[in-house]
């Protein structure tokens, strides 16, 4: 199998990890709480670990990628989701709690090297393998979800926790096989005084570039509405009206439209210099359809439909702007980690302040304005992130280097002896 066809493979792998494991869990919720005797407030803080996970852990990522090159680093987080995913089967409070910062810290540390795979092993190709890992992780998220019950049903709730360290360690060994190059099998070269060392992330800051925070920004504020609709959409519809079934299905059918759209965005956003016209569409639709739940919610199946549509949209497209606003691996890894930090942090703190706003006000009108008020920044700093250029690092005052860092838009012909590093880290 050829290297190109390995990493594919590797790619598609790790993209199915990225979601099921988050997923998979609130349908069993009831019966995880009722197994191990959570309180309440145990329950709530299990619900917002995993999108708080993502935050506290994407900053590990670019140092990892540097120190062990990107390879070793998917592999190492695909071995902590499957520790983890593994260790939320055992029927204890404390190792439930300690799989899912497992869990969740692998899948952070995947979200962030994502983009840099892409960028170094398909820089030409960055909207159709975006497409591919978006459309993969919401299709495994909505079987995982959908799967959860049956499962459960089937083997008990452990196993259909559990399962899911079975992809994460097919990711792991394809991503340590010696064969694919820069795995962890094969060791990194050190640059000789003559070769131009690999920068570090810490040789360079994206925390004073403007782009980089508008990027950040705008991918934090589209996870937040969507980590919200997800935890709260179907308790929203039930009291407009709907059963519990429908309410559900409501929810899954809203999962499912992102799907194919998962696909289509990213590389319709390649394919564009600015994206801005994707931002407002999108930021549109999403003003209609929650106006619409507010107002008029009984005609909450075009809503769901529209929403489906919005947010399927959205986080693919604030993902594929991590590949299209930088110029190189090392730089698309910082930024990724850099949103995903403050995008995630941001996000777990939705679905908490939603829930408190509403028992707060005991109606979901004041929440779905809050939502539609927060339409606005978010349509803000997705046209600022939109538009054409890349981010560039601010050095830190430090004493000079024997030797220039590598940056990544030197031309190829200054790269000699650190090739086969820039491809690694």
């Amino acid at each position: 199998m050829t290297t190109r066809l390995w990493l594919i493979v590797g790619l598609t792998l790790l993209a199915i990890d990225l979601r099921a494991a988050i997923t998979g869990l609130p349908p069993l919720m009831g019966d995880v709480q009722q197994a191990l005797a959570l309180s309440g407030t145990q329950v709530s803080v299990l619900a917002t670990l995993p999108v708080l996970c993502l935050g506290a852990f994407a900053w590990l990522a670019p140092h990892l990628a540097h120190r062990h090159g990107t390879h070793a680093a998917v592999c190492a987080a695909a071995w902590l989701l499957a520790l983890g995913a593994a260790l939320r089967a055992v029927p204890s409070p404390t190792a439930l709690f300690a799989g899912t910062v497992l869990s969740g810290a692998g899948i952070a540390i995947g979200n962030v090297l994502l983009p840099a795979v892409i960028k170094a092993h398909f820089a030409d190709r960055i909207g159709l393998f975006t497409g591919l890992t978006m459309t993969l992780m919401a299709a495994s998220g909505a079987l995982a979800a959908g799967a959860a019950v049956p499962l459960s049903d089937a083997a008990g709730w452990q196993s259909a926790l559990a399962v899911w360290s079975i992809p994460a360690v097919l990711t792991a060994a394809v991503w340590g096989l010696p064969a694919t190059p820069g795995a962890a099998g094969r060791h990194r070269r050190t640059p000789s005084p003559t070769r131009k060392p690999m920068a570090r992330p810490s040789d360079g800051s994206l925390l004073r570039c403007a782009l980089a925070w508008w990027v950040s920004a705008f991918l934090g504020l589209v996870s937040l509405m969507f980590y919200v609709l997800v935890a709260w959409l179907p308790q929203i519809m039930r009291a407009n009206g709907y059963t519990a079934a429908e309410s559900g299905l409501m929810t899954s059918v809203m999962l499912t439209i992102g799907i194919p759209l998962g696909f289509v965005v990213p590389v319709t956003a390649a394919r564009m210099r600015s994206q801005r016209f994707l931002v407002a569409a999108v930021a549109t639709a999403k003003l209609i359809s929650l106006a619409g739940l507010l107002l008029s919610p009984a005609l909450g199946w075009l809503w769901i439909c529209l929403l489906g549509v919005a947010t399927g949209s959205a986080f693919p497209l604030a993902m594929t702007l991590l590949g299209l606003r930088t110029n190189g691996p090392r730089t698309a890894a910082a930024l990724s980690g850099m949103a995903q930090t403050l995008g995630y942090l941001l996000a777990g703190v939705g679905p908490l302040a939603t829930g408190l706003l509403h028992a707060a006000t005991n109606s979901w009108h004041a929440p779905l304005a809050v939502l539609i008020a927060l339409l606005i920044p978010e349509a803000v700093t997705g046209m600022l992130a939109a538009r054409p250029g890349h981010v560039r690092s601010t050095p830190h005052r430090c004493p000079p280097l024997p030797a220039p860092a590598l940056t990544d838009t030197q031309p190829i012909h200054n790269r000699k002896g650190v090739e086969q590093v820039l491809t690694d880290g």
